[in-house]
């Protein structure tokens, strides 16, 4: 099957392109589409691999699916489009980096688009890459899961030294064959409102990556 996603990542994963599953996903994915509305926009599916190609992967930061609101996600997870307001669990994300590793008198960035992070190597990924409109969960359970399984078991097989932020317990299950001898594996609760202050306000997990990376050679992150 001929799918649209960054080269790096189209050779590591081509072993997926071919499966029964993915035919089944790919189906059901241009149906939703077609019926509408579904987010992210259709070339942005895959826009968590294009900013940030196999090889530079250095930092994995796991989300459930993108969020479901008109013009919020971008195919990165946690992540909305330029303009758009803070959902509550990337407001307290800004939070937490600020009082991790933000300077002092730093105050929350003007957009919440988190690209930026991307381009230095921080892959961020939804379990599952769709959704319908105002729908929460609605493309789960149909092969979306498989394919990111698949994308993380490569990740944890092939590459050394990363570090895999996994919080709340979804995360953290999905997580949970992580080679943690061969990387850092971080999980704390969810940085939802509902679950942020049973741990997830002073995780410090920001500052305990690049502390990692540096140990190990890896330039770490300009997380703020």
């Amino acid at each position: 099957m001929e799918v649209r996603i960054e080269e790096s990542w189209k050779k590591a994963l081509e072993a997926e392109w071919e499966k029964p599953y993915f035919a089944t996903l790919a189906s059901f994915v241009r149906n939703r589409y077609a019926a509408g509305p579904v987010f992210p926009p259709a070339g942005s599916i895959f826009a968590a691999f294009d900013a940030c190609p196999f090889e530079d992967v250095k930092v994995v930061i796991l989300g459930q699916d993108p969020y479901h609101g008109v013009g919020q996600a971008n195919g990165l997870c946690f992540s909305v489009a330029d303009g758009i307001e803070f959902p509550p669990s990337l407001a307290n994300i800004f939070k937490e980096m600020l009082d991790d590793v933000g300077a002092p008198g730093q105050t929350m960035p003007a957009s919440g688009d988190l690209s930026y992070l991307a381009r230095q190597g921080v892959l961020l990924l939804n379990a599952t890459l769709t959704v319908d409109a105002h729908r929460a969960g609605s493309h789960q359970g149909q092969g979306w899961e498989t394919f990111t399984d698949a994308v993380i078991a490569q990740l944890n097989s092939t590459r050394q030294n990363l570090v895999f932020i996994l919080w709340g317990s979804y995360a953290i299950r999905k997580g949970g064959f992580i080679d943690r001898n061969r990387h850092l594996v971080l999980t704390s609760p969810h940085p939802s409102p509902l679950s942020a202050y049973r741990g997830f306000f002073g995780n410090r997990h920001f500052s305990k990556a690049n502390q990692y990376l540096s140990e190990h050679g890896i330039e770490p992150v300009k997380w703020i």
